[in-house]
């Protein structure tokens, strides 16, 4: 089993104090969002390895080496200003806790997503190239690999259109984008591919791989069982399936573009409802919860 913490929220950001409680427990409690009686409970004993998203690793940083499992990292890191993520901590201290993070998992086991893309008046091609062209001259000798997607049509993207701003991508831009990103991280000694995207920008030199493989799962666990992950994207999708422990509408980023928080008041309530001691990550569970181990 991979350990996802999280795609649904940024664990390691907001709660990585209860992630370690459960951690040190030997179990984590998620309950399903359609039925809320069921509750599957995950030991860490049939957990394999754990993939930490994150777009502020620091607060886990000084837990790591209690951390018996393999561990891979996938930091969000993007040019953004507060007006697109306001909470997120200063750019220069996150390029600070990757470095710290690559010493300590290994380059192999860290990789930077520039995550989502989209251009504005403001944020335009050229303001992208530059940027990207100095993260990879900063991360130079402790990432290998880049890993970007586009701004997708979610329900906070149209909420959030006064904010965005968005223009329209043309062929153009996604040339530009292929061959300067493809150039920059080729001078730094990296690799770059995209996320699940029609436009995979082969043609411009970014490799075709998964954001995490098969090929990765095997190396990361020296285990062969891994399956693909069907339920994503109709079965689209070519990563190993994974088991997240996290909770939609819990992060308080509030990155404007973000697929996984919906409503600002429905995260202030929620945050609300978070114990650090619980077994669950919102809410405590109660007397007619339906509680099964999961193992796959």
């Amino acid at each position: 089993m991979i350990l996802n913490v999280s795609g649904r929220t940024d664990i390691v950001a907001f709660y990585t104090d209860w992630f370690m409680n459960r951690y040190r427990e030997g179990f984590f409690d998620v309950r399903n969002p359609f039925y809320k009686q069921q509750v599957s409970r995950i030991y860490v004993e049939d957990v394999d390895a754990i993939l930490f998203c994150t777009k502020n690793p620091m607060p886990i940083i000084p837990y790591l080496k209690e951390i018996e499992k393999p561990i891979l990292f996938h930091v969000t890191l993007t040019p953004y200003k507060s007006d697109i993520e306001p909470g997120v901590p200063a750019k220069r201290k996150i390029v600070e806790a990757i470095k710290e993070i690559s010493k300590i998992v290994g380059i192999y086991n860290i990789y930077i997503r520039y995550d989502p893309i989209f251009i504005s008046d403001k944020y335009t091609i050229e303001y992208h190239i530059k940027a990207f062209n100095h993260l990879c001259e900063l991360l130079n000798g402790y990432v290998k690999h880049f890993i970007i997607s586009f701004i997708d049509d979610y329900k906070n993207v149209r909420n959030n259109y006064k904010f965005l701003r968005l223009k329209e991508f043309k062929e153009s831009d996604y040339e530009a984008i292929g061959k300067s990103f493809s150039k920059s991280a080729k001078n730094n000694g990296m690799t770059v591919q995209t996320c699940f995207e029609e436009r995979n920008l082969v043609e411009y030199g970014f490799i075709q791989a998964d954001c995490l493989g098969k090929e990765l799962a095997e190396r990361l666990t020296g285990k062969t069982k891994f399956k693909k992950w069907k339920a994503r994207s109709g079965g689209k999708c070519n990563c190993v399936e994974m088991v997240d422990i996290g909770v939609y509408n819990t992060c308080r980023h509030f990155c404007k573009y973000c697929y996984a928080n919906y409503d600002e008041k429905i995260v202030a309530q929620n945050s609300k409802l978070h114990d650090v001691n619980s077994s669950l990550l919102i809410g405590k569970l109660a007397e007619d919860d339906i509680i099964k181990r999961r193992k796959n």
